[in-house]
C-alpha cells in the first residue's frame, strides 16, 4: 500500500492593505484631500510589518489615487490624478465605488466624444461575425428585458455592455478595439446603474437597436447619432449632465 504523502501547509494570505484603502476610498469614507491612516497604524491594524504596508501604499501611489507626503502621511489625490483606465483601478471602482456624479460624468463625457465615432466606423467596417456579435448581445438584452431578479437583471447589463463592446471590436481599428477592453468596467458601471435607474426599458432598448439597424445598413451618419441618443438616454437615467461634447457636433442635429 502506498503511503500518501503529508500535504504541504498552505501559506496564508496576508490581508491587502492596498485592497482595504481602495474599498474606504472608492466607497467614499476617504475623501480627495483626506489623510488615510498613517503607516504605523496599518501595521497595527492588519499585524503586518511596515514594508508590507509600503508595498501596497506603492500599489495606491503608482495608480495617482494617493500621494505619499513626507512627514504628513499619505493623501487622497483629487480625481483628475487617479488612472481610472489602468486596470487596478476600473476594477476597484465596479466593485466598490458608490455612485460619484463626478467620475460618472467624465466616463460619460469621453464616451460621448469617442462611441458615436466608434459607431460611424462600425458601419463602415463591420464584417459579418461583427454583425452576428452585436446581433447575440442584442437578443440577450430582448432576452432579460423584462427581468426581474437580481441575476436577471446582471444579465441584461452584462449582454448590454456585450453590445458595446462588439461595436468597439466592429470598428476594426486596434486601438479602439484594445480600448473596449480596458473601458469593460467602467462601460459596466454605467451601464448597471442606468438601467436600474430607466424609466422606460424598452425605449431605450430600441435606441440600442437603431444603433445595430443604422451598423447593418452600413449608414455611418445615423449610426453617429443613434449611438449619441444611447448615451444621452444613459445621462438622462443617471440624472447627470455629461457637459459639453464638442467632438462630432458638426454631425449632430440643429
Amino acid at each position: 500500500m502506498t503511503a500518501t504523502p503529508p500535504k504541504r501547509p498552505t501559506k496564508p494570505v496576508r490581508p491587502s492593505v492596498a485592497e482595504y484603502l481602495a474599498e474606504a476610498i472608492f466607497s467614499g469614507r476617504y475623501q480627495p484631500g483626506d489623510f488615510v491612516p498613517k503607516e504605523i497604524d496599518l501595521c497595527q491594524q492588519f499585524a503586518i510589518n511596515r514594508s508590507a504596508v509600503r508595498s501596497d501604499l506603492r500599489q495606491l501611489v503608482d495608480v495617482g489615487i494617493i500621494a505619499r507626503i513626507s512627514g504628513h502621511g499619505s493623501k487622497v489625490r483629487d480625481y483628475e490624478e487617479w488612472n481610472i483606465l489602468d486596470p487596478s483601478v476600473t476594477e476597484w471602482m465596479t466593485r466598490y465605488a458608490s455612485p460619484n456624479p463626478r467620475i460618472q460624468r467624465e466616463i460619460l463625457a469621453f464616451r460621448l466624444d469617442v462611441e458615436p465615432y466608434v459607431a460611424m466606423t462600425a458601419a463602415r467596417r463591420a464584417k459579418a461575425l461583427d454583425l452576428v456579435a452585436i446581433e447575440e448581445a442584442l437578443e440577450g438584452m430582448n432576452r432579460y428585458l423584462h427581468a426581474e431578479s437580481a441575476e436577471e437583471r446582471q444579465r441584461y447589463s452584462d449582454h448590454d455592455v456585450a453590445f458595446h463592446v462588439a461595436i468597439f471590436k466592429a470598428s476594426h481599428n486596434i486601438v479602439w478595439a484594445q480600448l473596449s477592453h480596458i473601458l469593460r468596467p467602467s462601460i459596466h458601471m454605467l451601464v448597471e446603474t442606468s438601467n436600474d435607474s430607466t424609466a422606460d426599458p424598452e425605449a431605450s432598448f430600441e435606441r440600442h437597436r437603431l444603433v445595430m439597424e443604422a451598423i447593418r445598413a452600413r449608414k455611418p451618419r445615423e449610426a453617429f447619432q443613434a449611438a449619441r441618443d444611447v448615451l444621452q438616454d444613459t445621462a438622462d437615467a443617471l440624472g447627470i449632465e455629461p457637459g459639453d461634447g464638442t467632438l462630432g457636433s458638426w454631425l449632430a442635429p440643429d
